[in-house]
């Protein structure tokens, strides 16, 4: 047993992938020991990169959580294979169980990178290296660990907390959960040291799409957001706003791949992806949101298998006010192949061409400074109400999409103004979960799905195909708020008590 990874963090080696524009392509470090690697800039570079490159690979199945198990996304089912429905499709479905292959995926990926970013400090503590380019390392690391525990905390409430490697497996085997208070304090720790050390901006063009003071004040803030801690949030938010970012004034743009609009100014971090090559760093969202049937009609290539998952839902379809620009490119209800219009809508989002099947060049956004605004609104009505001043960071986001300013009344009604403005405008970015759980009680939440489901199972976005539902489909508990630690893990350590209800 001894020998078996403990809650994936006992890795003893560097992960290749990487991550960005010029610093995705490094040679692999795996193939160098530890204990020779890390001795200079360059290596300690390529180390952060390995980091990057294990985000980048928890980025690509991040819809699963963020998106396909709340009201915006569906599933364009086959009803000739159902090898999905114990797996993926069960986040559409609230079908979860801590046996789900992809629970385990999403645990053991995040602490396999918490120990590459772990081991990575540690070394750069005692690397012969600049003092200036120590820190904006340092920093980088620091915010991906916040960003990482930031996730987790919300995926599955009290998580363990790792802030240093282990020299053999025997500790790892008496890690204990820390309570959800204390992994904040963790989360808020390492992005303010992050956004002490980072720069507003690199130097180097090569270093675009890294980490910066705005990405960690950005997070920051909604960390304090999602406590409550209002006045904090507005405080650092508002450090944001003085850092040179600005909306895009065509929505499109921020998702664009062209070297002119990517990681543009309204971007604050992005994972990064790129395709047209044969690297292995290429996103491929466009081609997993396809509809099944749709061949080449979406992706451009009638070689690629489409995935026909994050369906845009009737609801959220019918949520876009009339003549709101983010709609069409957001999303489309429908394609035509062959002459034949199908009726099965699907995310556009990130659909751009590309020169390789399977390959494009899509970054995934994942702190927008539309965002920020939207945090900013928020906040402020939280504390105080809606003010002149709240209201024009929401009515920003409003003009950009071709919407007239909105007035809501009081501070209930500005509340119900401002979520649905972040829905709309950060659609399928994987923003949705971690909304609706901030905003409910878990009561509230499941009930809230509830309805949803109800809706789904009466008038399902997508033909089924004659796959009836199943009597446990879309029925939601208030314990799912949160979902289950892998079995295999509890095995491993049974101190690692599973959530409850699970």
């Amino acid at each position: 047993m001894k020998n078996i990874t403990a809650i994936g963090i006992i890795a003893l080696t560097l992960l290749h992938t990487s991550c960005s524009e010029d610093f995705l392509n490094e040679t692999d470090p795996t193939k160098v020991g530890v204990d020779v690697f890390y001795k200079n800039e360059a290596q300690a570079k390529q180390a952060l990169n390995g980091v990057y490159g294990q985000v980048q690979t928890l980025n690509n199945t991040a819809y699963l959580f963020g998106e396909f198990q709340t009201d915006n996304t569906t599933i364009d089912l086959n009803p000739s294979d159902r090898g999905g429905a114990g797996g993926w499709e069960a986040f559409d479905f609230s079908t979860i169980n801590s046996g789900n292959g992809e629970i385990a995926n999403l645990w053991n990926g995040y602490y396999s990178a918490l120990y590459n970013n772990n081991l990575t400090l540690e070394k750069l503590a005692v690397a012969e290296i600049a003092d200036a380019s120590k820190k904006e390392i340092e920093g980088q690391l620091k915010f991906l660990r916040g960003y990482m525990y930031f996730n987790l905390v919300q995926y599955f409430g009290d998580v363990v907390i790792v802030t240093s490697t282990l020299s053999t497996p025997d500790p790892a085997f008496d890690l204990v959960r820390s309570p959800q208070a204390e992994v904040w304090a963790q989360v808020e720790k390492d992005l303010k040291e992050a956004a002490a050390l980072l720069p507003a901006k690199y130097a180097a063009a090569g270093d675009k799409g890294r980490a910066t003071k705005g990405a960690a004040l950005s997070l920051l803030g909604k960390t304090y957001l999602i406590q409550k801690k209002y006045a904090e949030a507005i405080t650092t938010l508002k450090e944001v706003t003085a850092l040179g970012y600005a909306l895009n004034a065509n929505y499109a743009d921020n998702f664009d791949p062209s070297p002119a609009k990517k990681n543009g100014i309204e971007s604050i971090f992005e994972i990064q992806y790129q395709g047209d090559n044969d690297l292995g760093e290429q996103s491929s969202f466009q081609y997993v949101f396809a509809p099944r049937v749709s061949k080449g009609a979406v992706t451009g290539y009638a070689a690629g298998t489409n995935g026909g998952r994050n369906v845009p839902t009737n609801d959220i379809i019918a949520a876009y006010e009339k003549g709101d620009l983010r709609k069409d490119i957001s999303l489309k209800t429908s394609f035509i192949l062959d002459g034949k219009e199908y009726p099965v809508p699907y995310v556009s989002k990130y659909n751009y061409p590309h020169t390789i099947v399977q390959r494009t060049n899509t970054n995934w956004p994942v702190l927008r400074y539309a965002d920020v605004l939207l945090m900013l609104s928020e906040a402020m009505n939280e504390q105080t109400g809606p003010t002149a001043e709240a209201l024009g960071y929401l009515n920003q986001i409003r003009k950009r999409a071709g919407l007239p300013d909105a007035a809501p009344a009081g501070k209930d009604d500005f509340r119900t103004a401002v979520l649905k403005e972040r829905r709309l405008e950060l659609a399928f970015e994987n923003h949705r979960w971690f909304d609706l759980k901030r905003t409910k009680t878990p009561a509230q939440w499941a009930a809230f799905m509830n309805a949803h489901g109800a809706m789904e199972k009466a008038k399902p976005t997508v033909d089924r195909g004659n796959v009836p539902f199943n009597s446990n489909d879309y029925i939601f508990s208030d314990f799912e708020y949160v979902l289950p630690l892998p079995a295999p893990q509890i095995l491993i350590n049974a101190k690692l008590v599973q959530n409850p209800g699970y």
